[in-house]
């Protein structure tokens, strides 16, 4: 029998961190061995599951070093300046990485990418099984519809949500262009408004709704004369983020280096 993963979750307070806490206190094959914060954090000095009302014997902490001392992998939902400083920290000490962090610039993309050279990294702007399995479907259904169809990518989520178009919408535009031999930076249109003149039909449009506490919702639209298609996938839980989550983290323990996504993790090709 394969030992544990030793877990350590970043932004452990907030509702993503939670869930990943609970998450992994629930798995028979996991064990939560560090809880980190940033400096400032109320919730920093408080047990990691006290929200649960267990006592979980992890305090939450601000020092990466504390908190990466016993941990196999880092699990890592926080904002792009937080995840790149625990990507050179975990580089420095071996650990390795599951990474659902959106919004990095190129710059920060290839810091990962370096750092992947040193330990094994899974990255993804969604961490869903099912969001996954539709990534392949909307590269299908582009490859099927390239002439006289429109296609249009509508995302909603919660009102704290910082970045737009979220990482996920920004992902099924990428497979599509790549399904249709075009570059998303060229073709791709994230707001109108005034007289744009008629849609050309090369370009890949991108809506975005921001609002209440929408965990996820994803619409690929592939409008046609006559007909539309719309290929869909909804989130009620980030429950469904940490157990994708914790499938990265075992398919990471027989990696040494690497950068590998979640079609990696669940043998599902994007395209």
């Amino acid at each position: 029998m394969n030992p544990p993963r030793r877990i350590a979750v970043a932004g452990a307070s907030g509702r993503m961190g939670r869930m990943l806490i609970e998450a992994v206190i629930a798995s028979p094959d996991c064990v939560l061995v560090g809880a980190l914060e940033r400096p400032g954090s109320p919730a920093l000095g408080q047990d990691a599951a006290a929200f649960l009302g267990q006592a979980s014997g992890i305090v939450i902490a601000d020092e990466l070093g504390g908190g990466l001392a016993a941990a196999d992998v880092l699990i890592d939902f926080t904002r792009p300046e937080a995840t790149l400083e625990h990507v050179r920290a975990c580089g420095e000490r071996g650990v390795q990485l599951v990474i659902g962090t959106t919004g990095f610039d190129a710059a920060g993309k290839a810091a990962i990418a370096a750092a992947a050279e040193r330990i094994a990294i899974v990255m993804s702007p969604n961490m869903s099984v099912g969001v996954n399995v539709v990534l392949k479907l909307i590269a299908d259904a582009a490859r099927a519809l390239r002439e006289g169809y429109d296609i249009e990518i509508i995302e909603a989520h919660h009102r704290h949500k910082v970045d737009a178009p979220s990482g996920t919408a920004l992902k099924m535009g990428e497979v599509i262009a790549d399904a249709l031999g075009r570059e998303l930076a060229r073709c791709a249109v994230y707001g109108r408004e005034g007289m744009t003149g008629e849609r050309d039909p090369q370009t890949i449009g991108f809506a975005t709704l921001r609002g209440g506490d929408i965990v996820g919702d994803h619409t690929v639209l592939f409008a046609g004369i006559g007909e539309r298609i719309e290929i869909s996938h909804k989130a009620s839980s980030r429950a469904t983020y940490a157990q994708g989550s914790l499938r990265a983290a075992r398919f990471l323990a027989t990696r040494q280096s690497g950068l590998y996504g979640m079609s990696d993790v669940l043998a599902v090709a994007a395209h």
